[in-house]
């Protein structure tokens, strides 16, 4: 086995190699608008250090989100690319599931990531391996009672203290805890769902009202 994962749901662009045993190379970078320039160099730094070339990778594991339209885009069309041209299976993991993994709790808790506009994605964990809920978008205001007193975890839950107190580290989701993650499911036989991106919303660019098509004669 050797799963390529990455993720650029969130401001990092993260990627990672496991052989099945555990993670053998890794980078993240975090910036929200640099994931097409930065992704298929980190793809290709993390091949250079474990002394690979790309058709040794067995399969690809993707973030599918939630996250904004174009990050979760670059992402996930070159997992589907990759996959094509190497005719290996391609799965998909929330990005939440990967930030709940990494976060190691045991009791119940949540994650949730910056959605910008004011609000956050999220879901309740029952512990790292265990989601509770979908994935949803909401204002943080508006889901207070539901995550009170709860431990969170994530850029959303730091960004908004005064709804999640209990916040803290990590703040992105890492391509080696989505592979650890993914690896495990693997192992247990697990089935993985479509690598389609989670957005929960429309795109900001939207085509404005009353526009006329104008064809040809």
């Amino acid at each position: 086995m050797l799963l390529l994962a990455l993720d650029t749901a969130t401001p990092a662009v993260t990627v990672a190699l496991h052989d099945g045993r555990g993670v053998i190379a890794s980078s993240s970078q975090v910036d929200a608008r640099r994931h097409g320039e930065l992704l298929l160099p980190a793809i290709d730094r993390v091949l250079a250090e474990a002394g690979l070339k790309l058709d040794a990778v067995t399969g690809i594991v993707a973030g599918i989100g939630p996250g904004p339209y174009t990050g979760l885009r670059v992402g996930l069309m070159t997992a589907e690319t990759f996959g094509l041209a190497l005719g290996i299976p391609v799965h998909g993991v929330c990005t939440l599931d990967g930030l709940a993994f990494a976060a190691d709790l045991e009791g119940p808790f949540v994650v949730a990531t910056d959605a910008r506009r004011k609000e956050v994605y999220w879901a309740r964990y029952a512990d790292s391996r265990t989601r509770l809920t979908d994935p949803a978008v909401d204002r943080p205001a508006d889901i207070a009672a539901q995550v009170k007193g709860l431990p969170a975890v994530g850029a959303g839950a730091l960004l908004y203290p005064g709804t999640f107190p209990k916040a803290h580290e990590p703040e992105h989701v890492s391509a080696a805890a989505l592979a650890r993650l993914a690896a495990e499911k693997l192992a247990a036989g697990e089935e993985f769902p479509a690598p389609r991106p989670l957005y929960l919303r429309r795109p900001d660019a939207q085509v404005p009202k009353n526009y006329k098509v104008v064809t040809p004669k």
